[in-house]
């Protein structure tokens, strides 16, 4: 038996669907970095990039019980792991190199093990209840996948929702690093709450909320596309 996994066919059209807030600078400054790389780095050093500096965030956070101003480390590792996880797509397009099956898996793998590494760090930091660390990881877990099975079935891999795609949910990640890094409490109706506690329901609810409406519509648009033919009655 051939020990080397054959590749199915797979939907290779999908178009990417971001439109969030930063979508069109970023856009430009990643390919304006993409043309000036050396020729020794390629796509797949950026994704390792990614990953490893995904792992040095949940790091840092983990670290906060002993160093309280832990998470400022966060804000850099957060810069590098946007040009690892950016730039890699990028630099593939701009130097007519992609690789849509191993891109696509290796990429989102790559995604999904930095959103547990950073979940478990948070969930390790003292900044939030543990148990809101593993629930924003496993709603993130429950979006991913949805994007996953939408780009495979309707050949669209949608990255942003409203005006949030990664880039915006960086910057919301670095501006509460740097406040719990001097005060993990804010002050809501008169109660001093943890930050990353709020921030944490708050996004829970909203990747939900967004998990739940993009399976209707999707099932809909599949049900439209797929009616259910006739059955061939037995004679």
């Amino acid at each position: 038996m051939d020990s080397v996994a054959t590749v199915a066919p797979v939907r290779r059209g999908a178009s990417r669907y971001l439109r969030s807030i930063t979508a069109e600078p970023e856009k430009r400054a990643l390919i304006w970095m993409a043309r000036r790389l050396p020729p020794w780095i390629n796509s797949d050093h950026l994704t390792m990039l990614g990953l490893l500096s995904a792992a040095g965030i949940g790091a840092a956070f983990a670290l906060t019980p002993l160093w309280p101003q832990a998470p400022l480390l966060v804000v850099p590792l957060l810069v590098l792991n946007w040009l690892g996880d950016s730039l890699d797509g990028t630099l593939a397009r701009v130097r007519q190199q992609q690789r849509p099956c191993y891109g696509f898996y290796v990429d989102h793998v790559v995604d999904i093990a930095g959103m547990a590494a950073i979940g478990a760090g948070l969930a390790a930091s003292g900044l939030m209840a543990p148990v809101l660390g593993a629930g924003l990881a496993l709603a993130y877990v429950l979006l991913a996948a949805e994007s996953f099975l939408a780009a495979h079935s309707l050949g669209t891999f949608r990255m942003s929702f409203g005006p949030f795609g990664p880039t915006e949910l960086r910057i919301v990640l670095a501006a509460g690093a740097i406040k719990a890094a001097f005060s993990p409490w804010v002050t809501l109706g008169g109660f001093d709450v943890r930050l990353f506690d709020l921030g944490s329901v708050i996004a829970i609810a909203g990747m939900i909320a967004v998990f739940a409406a993009s399976s209707l519509r999707n099932t809909r648009a599949l049900f439209c596309a797929e009616p259910m033919p006739p059955g061939v009655e037995e004679a």
